[in-house]
């Protein structure tokens, strides 16, 4: 079992930058993907970002496509999750998630482990 924690959540103001860390502990395999969701108060949890524990390949939610970034120190088994130009729209609690397959889905219930969240909150 992949245990999950992640860091960096705050208060930033809108245009800012946060970078969210996740460390992983546990066996990570090499087929494993590594996943942030967000959720704000009263809606679902929503995908944000997502790469295969082993490739460069990364895949981005419409919502934040060329502004956030996905990254991964295998070395550390640590997933980031860098964070630029926020809006008030991105407030909510981020998660990271591992998924025991190198296929990417969006799914939240398609991903196996989760860590505990880290709230973001953008001010206007």
């Amino acid at each position: 079992q992949v245990q999950l924690v992640e860091s960096g959540g705050g208060l930033v103001q809108a245009g800012g930058s946060l970078r969210l860390s996740c460390t992983a502990s546990g066996r990570i395999l090499s087929t494993y993907t590594m996943g942030w969701f967000r959720q704000a108060p009263g809606k679902e949890r929503e995908f944000v970002a997502a790469t295969p524990w082993t490739s460069t390949v990364t895949f981005y939610s419409d919502s934040v496509k060329g502004r956030f970034a996905i990254s991964r120190d295998n070395a550390k088994n640590t997933v980031y999750l860098q964070m630029n130009s926020l809006q008030p729209e991105d407030s909510a609690v981020y998660y990271c998630a591992a998924r025991h397959s190198p296929v990417v889905v969006r799914t939240p219930s398609d991903f196996n482990s989760w860590g505990q969240g880290t709230q973001v909150t953008v001010s206007t």
